[in-house]
């Protein structure tokens, strides 16, 4: 552990332009993103209401008509003269940090926009049938006052459920109930040649079903899902413990905290997250839906962390490291979304000023600023600096290997707070693009089952130490180094996140066999762009995308002679 308390010595940076630009963008935020996101967050409220307030019956009408009519835009394209096919989403409006750079290329569109209602809240079912354009902020909203949620529910308010399936999408229930793709039961997907078809687990489709996720929407235009919900309480029990001691230790008091090693299920929460704030310091939060009743007994404390004046939620949690143990009931809508109003700790970079207690008592009630909107004020010459000397990546390493990951973190980026969330991987039927360890059950590890291996989400969002020091840091090596220690370690980098991977890399550390299964036989290549040119950092031109669509060679995952 000692080598970790004496940070990596590098030479001194001399500030640019931009640097002072970044420094004082605050001003821009303040002056126009902030209002600006206001306006935006005010009119997708009231549509989100006018949908509400439509029959099932009128929704489920609507959705027809506007599958149609993607179906009908399709069968416009002529493969030899239109380009590939995408959505008509501006590049700047999607949350992921990634460059949407594929759409600089010609490219044929497709306008989904339309598709951003809860068509059917099914009780007795247990499932919310939904299109891709709505949000998680959205969907409590609708299904909290009915004491039910999804069982997985992103943190941030604009996450959508196209982005969380065709991506990946975690919350601190994923220890139970997996990634938000794996509690979908159904999905409808307008194919490339304009077929519409509902894939399951066990029908005809389920090839597609299992494809889908992590295909960054590749294989076919996800037009509505079939979610799994469940019943909730009116509150969230919330435990907040702090640990001390080594990386390492930390990582194993977070794994009990949720993993019981006798095994006994009624020590297991509905919630758990972890914050590390230092490399000695920590704070593990446990959380068990709890009555209103429960909530408001004498003795028991109850804390509306929504609130646009309260502090910030990670700010809060971390003081239990001077408080100590304690317990507190939070209604359990604003726990879902404890981490918007401040992006995290992302907020504290973009408004210094934003945490203090005259800023959200005064402003507070305008955040945050609408992550797209940031995006597309950032201009080319921030956009680099952010690459170069910022961090937004998620780690997805095996349970058993989370010290590893903290402190390779530790070592090559110095990064705190950290964020750790627990997700189970389960053994699926067949090999998707992720999957878990060969043989991890005959291990027994802590967290695993005979079903599922227990992975871990290491979020690592912030500015390197080395940069608050004013020192180099190279932003393309060290995500480069981090993605090559996930590729030996077995372990995943979500794609919304900067890449600075080969395809050949991309292959190694994704499985591609039944990807690309799924894209010759439902017609993908040729009109969707495949996963990794979607993925990839920089431009891409015309040709180079053409050519790697027609390529019909030896995969680029094989191994070489």
């Amino acid at each position: 552990m000692a080598d970790l308390q004496v940070p990596l010595v590098r030479p001194k940076r001399k500030k640019v332009l931009v640097d002072y630009l970044v420094q004082f963008r605050w001003i821009l935020v303040i002056f126009v993103v902030l209002p600006v996101s206001a306006l935006i967050y005010l009119n997708i409220y009231l549509g989100d209401m006018w949908s509400a307030m439509k029959s099932e019956k009128r929704r489920q009408k609507e959705h027809d008509e506007n599958v149609q009519k993607v179906v009908k835009r399709l069968k416009q394209r002529n493969p030899k003269k239109d380009g590939l096919v995408c959505t008509a989403r501006k590049p700047w409006i999607a949350v992921g940090m990634r460059n949407v750079d594929y759409k600089r290329a010609r490219h044929f569109e497709v306008d989904l926009s339309a598709f951003r209602n809860i068509i059917e809240i099914d009780k007795e079912r247990m499932v919310a049938k939904v299109e891709p354009l709505v949000n998680m902020g959205q969907i409590t909203r609708y299904t909290c006052p009915m004491n039910l949620a999804l069982a997985v529910v992103a943190e941030l308010d604009d996450l959508t459920v196209g982005g969380l399936i065709n991506g990946y999408g975690i919350e601190g229930s994923s220890h139970l109930y997996g990634l938000f793709s794996d509690t979908v039961v159904a999905m409808e997907v307008v194919l490339a040649d304009g077929r519409v078809v509902r894939a399951t687990k066990d029908n005809e489709h389920s090839d597609l079903f299992y494809g889908i996720p992590w295909s960054q929407g590749t294989l076919g235009f996800l037009v509505s899902a079939e979610i799994k919900l469940i019943p909730i309480k009116e509150y969230m029990r919330l435990t907040y413990t702090p640990v001390k001691g080594t990386l390492r230790e930390m990582a194993q008091s977070y794994a009990d905290s949720f993993a019981p090693r006798d095994g006994d299920p009624a020590k297991v929460p509905d919630f758990v997250e972890g914050m590390v704030y230092t490399a000695t310091e920590g704070v593990m939060m446990t959380g068990v839906y709890a009555s209103k009743e429960e909530a408001k007994k004498k003795g028991n404390k109850t804390n509306s962390v929504g609130w646009w004046f309260k502090p910030w939620f990670y700010q809060h949690a971390q003081t239990a490291l001077k408080r100590g143990e304690f317990v507190e009931y939070i209604p359990t809508r604003q726990y879902y979304h404890r981490h918007t109003r401040c992006l995290y700790w992302e907020g504290k970079l973009i408004l210094p000023f934003g945490d203090q207690f005259w800023f959200r008592f005064l402003l507070g009630w305008l955040m945050p600023p609408k992550v797209s909107l940031l995006k597309a004020t950032q201009g080319e010459s921030i956009r680099n600096y952010y690459h170069d000397n910022h961090v937004i990546q998620d780690m997805l390493v095996p349970l058993y290997k989370v010290g590893d990951a903290l402190e390779f973190v530790h070592k090559e980026m110095e990064i705190y707070p950290l964020w750790i969330c627990p997700h189970r991987l389960y053994k699926l039927p067949v090999k998707t693009m992720v999957y878990p360890e060969p043989g991890f059950e005959h291990h027994h590890r802590q967290g695993d089952t005979s079903y599922a291996q227990m992975f871990t989400d290491v979020g690592v969002y912030y500015t390197p130490a080395a940069v608050l020091r004013g020192e180099e840091f190279n932003g393309a090596q060290a995500v480069h180094r981090l993605e090559q220690w996930l590729i030996e370690n077995h372990s995943y980098q979500p794609q919304y996140a900067v890449s600075e991977l080969d395809e050949k890399s991309f292959w190694r550390m994704f499985d591609a066999s039944h990807y690309e299964h799924c894209r010759q036989k439902y017609g993908a290549v040729g009109t969707f762009m495949s996963v990794y040119y979607k993925s990839k950092k920089g431009r891409k031109t015309e040709k180079e995308v053409q050519e790697a669509e027609a390529a019909i060679l030896e995969p680029a995952y094989a191994d070489e002679a």
